[in-house]
């Protein structure tokens, strides 16, 4: 379903000077090596949303993925993953920084509209961005 180029739109992003800034940007979905991973590659070095890849595995005897990240920043990440049902999930729960992702997957498969959430307690959440990701004809 994710495999193929999509554009990336982040919008009310906490991290920006102004909320309603809007940035753009490629990703990228591909299998590795006949299937055995999932990559994902986001934004371009220097340009735009930090240049980030995805690498997406699981364990057989679970339901769940894996998610390695880094970025350009060389922020490095462990995520949980789920996917399914028209929806796809993303989080990590960190002592001092946890974070959760929820995107819905539009009935035609070409759009999922998405937002991350942060929190420092992991009990008190706060809204980090919006996403829009949209399949590339």
């Amino acid at each position: 379903m994710l495999v193929g180029k999509w554009v990336m739109e982040i919008s009310n992003a906490s991290f920006l000077p102004d909320r309603l800034t809007v940035t753009r940007g490629g990703v990228s979905f591909e299998w590795f090596d006949s299937g055995e991973f999932l990559i994902m590659r986001q934004g371009r070095k220097g340009v735009g949303p930090n240049y980030a890849t995805w690498l997406i595995g699981r364990d057989e005897s679970v339901s769940d993925y894996a998610v390695l990240y880094i970025d350009d920043r060389r922020v490095s990440r462990v995520y949980e993953m789920s996917f399914g049902k028209g929806g796809w999930k993303i989080w990590r729960n960190s002592p001092k920084f946890s974070q959760r992702f929820e995107g819905k997957i539009s009935t035609d498969k070409k759009t999922i509209t998405a937002y991350w959430e942060q929190s420092v307690d992991g009990k008190n959440w706060t809204r980090d961005f919006d996403l829009k990701y949209t399949r590339r004809k």
